[in-house]
């Protein structure tokens, strides 16, 4: 606790000074250029990986980088999505997994989470991943394993994110694109999926059709991408979620 509380003295001593006017602009409302679906793991970091500001992400991190499929079942998730795409009229939704994912390791070694049953039922969104890697990939080895099923549960969530009906109504309309991503912690790198090879390719490849989709400058070339297709009026509040499982949630 001793550096949280340094770090907030910083911050307001140091850094909310410099830039205080954009943090007036923010509260007069949010326009975010994308709802941000990760991992609750503490070494990803959304805002440091796509170098945006305040007010240009809306986050949803959960273990696992779960997307439930929509029902009935009001959850942290189903409204966090909803609120992003049918109020704040969010163009881009990302779900982006990443490398030594704990949620996934236990994805695959179900036995381990024994002592975990809500982390255990919490996972079981990620079943038909897990039961892909596990039939197709038997042969790998279980790191290889990982690495698939990390991928595999990107695109199973995405396939999870079309279920939401606004998400269903905004993919018909052509207002939203969906992203699948996965970031590795050593390395730094990303790779997006490329759905017509049912792939993972470096970011600056698959989108090197945008203007100037350079490695320095490519999360620039896509947020600007983004803020012109974005639209609709600036919404209230502020937007984060935690998802502890399907009967425990904190928004």
């Amino acid at each position: 606790m001793p550096k949280l509380t340094a770090g907030v003295v910083k911050f307001q001593r140091e850094v909310y000074p410099d830039r205080r006017a954009m943090f007036e602009t923010l509260t007069q409302g949010q326009k975010p250029e994308a709802l941000f679906i990760t991992c609750s793991d503490s070494r990803v970091d959304p805002t440091m990986v796509t170098q945006t500001e305040p007010g240009e992400l809306f986050i949803c991190r959960n273990a696992g980088n779960i997307v439930p499929p929509h029902t009935t079942h009001t959850g942290a998730m189903t409204a966090a999505i909803e609120y992003a795409i049918g109020a704040l009229k969010v163009p881009h939704i990302v779900v982006c997994g990443h490398s030594q994912c704990g949620a996934m390791t236990g994805a695959l070694n179900p036995d381990s989470l024994e002592d975990l049953p809500h982390t255990h039922e919490w996972l079981d969104y990620a079943r038909a991943a897990v039961q892909i890697v596990q039939t197709r990939d038997r042969e790998l080895s279980e790191k290889e394993k990982l690495k698939r099923l990390i991928e595999e549960n990107v695109i199973l969530q995405l396939t999870h994110l079309r279920s939401h009906p606004y998400v269903a109504q905004a993919l018909a309309e052509g207002t939203v694109t969906l992203r699948g991503w996965v970031y590795d912690i050593g390395t730094g790198g990303m790779r997006a999926l490329d759905e017509s090879r049912r792939a993972f390719v470096p970011v600056d490849e698959l989108y090197s059709d945008l203007p100037d989709a350079q490695p320095d400058n490519l999360t620039t070339s896509m947020a600007n991408a983004v803020r012109d297709a974005a639209a609709g009026p600036v919404g209230p509040g502020g937007g984060c979620c935690t998802h502890t499982g399907p009967g425990q949630e904190v928004t």
